[in-house]
């Protein structure tokens, strides 16, 4: 099957997004040095929404738009963060992931302001607020120091990182993905690296999927090249394990799959509640059989023995 003459990559406008969908293009190029790339930046309505995401419809319309263009032919794969893909609703009829690149390190890590004369979580004193993005820190980082205060921000990470220098926010620290910040040159900003055990990553951290149309068949075939077998397994069992939460872009739930040096799957999952005052976890290995959805099911059908689902239902959405 001959390589397709251009690929149009269609990418969120955001600078993290736009390292990403760079970062694809020369994996295609170094592949097929015939084909030629070009990369269509999108603004979406996510992005210019400053408010709370769960009120516009939930992280999906990261996503969205982006899976539209490539529905309707405008561009031919789409590039995605995959803890961006919402868990509780089907990938848009027509299109399929057909790879993912090699997971990045999954690690979230605190940031200081400059000059400030703290470099850990630890250090802070009571009262002090914490800034971050996402629930699932939120809660963890709560559950762990109740002392603290953590208020969500949004907006493009580089923008972040300079509000917390300027301080007229009064935050403290700032907790970001060490993979974002890689992506955009930022990654000697980290001081403190918290450990998986510390802070379990969401679904998908650190995973980059591409998508195509489901019948188009040189795109897909190129694509494959690019596919990391053994992160699209690790991923299948999150993914799994998501789905079966039902969980929306306010839940606070975490889940992280790794491959063990004997090659046994291991899956971790997290649901608490949105202050990290209630939460169940589940862990489990893959055992005989050693089948990511397997796995996912297992640890997702523990998780709601143990009372996840109210945990979900209990959070505004």
């Amino acid at each position: 099957m001959s390589s397709p003459e251009l690929i149009r990559i269609g990418t969120r406008a955001a600078p993290m997004a736009l390292a990403q969908a760079e970062q694809v293009a020369e994996l295609i190029r170094k592949h097929s040095p015939d084909t030629r790339t070009e990369i269509v930046p999108r603004k979406t309505e996510a992005d210019l929404w400053q408010g709370e995401l769960a009120r516009l419809g939930g992280k999906g319309l990261f996503t969205k738009e982006i899976d539209q263009m490539l529905q309707r032919g405008s561009i031919d794969i789409a590039v995605h963060c995959m803890k961006d893909v919402p868990g509780d609703k089907p990938i848009p009829e027509g299109l399929i992931f057909a790879a993912y690149l090699p997971r990045e390190d999954v690690r979230d890590v605190v940031l200081f302001p400059e000059g400030s004369e703290h470099s850990t979580l630890d250090d802070l004193p009571p009262g002090a607020t914490v800034a971050t993005s996402a629930v699932r820190r939120k809660a963890q980082i709560l559950r762990d120091r109740p002392h603290l205060q953590v208020e969500r921000v949004r907006g493009l990470v580089g923008n972040r990182v300079e509000k917390l220098d300027q301080g007229k926010h009064g935050w403290s620290a700032m907790v970001l993905s060490l993979a974002g910040l890689y992506r955009l040159g930022l990654e000697h900003r980290a001081e403190q690296f918290l450990s998986v055990d510390e802070m379990i990553p969401a679904v998908g951290a650190g995973v980059i999927g591409i998508e195509c149309r489901r019948d188009d068949a040189p795109v897909a075939g190129l694509l494959e090249q690019l596919n990391h077998t053994k992160t699209m397994t690790e991923l299948t069992a999150e993914r799994v394990l998501l789905h079966g939460l039902r969980g929306h872009c306010n839940s606070p739930i975490a889940g992280h799959c790794i491959t063990g040096p004997d090659g046994q799957l291991v899956l971790r999952g997290m649901v608490f509640t949105r202050e990290g005052a209630q939460f169940v976890h589940a862990q489990h290995w893959g055992e005989a059989s050693n089948d990511p959805a397997t796995l996912g099911a297992r640890v997702c059908a523990d998780l709601l023995r143990q009372g996840a689902r109210e945990l979900i239902e209990g959070i505004p959405h």
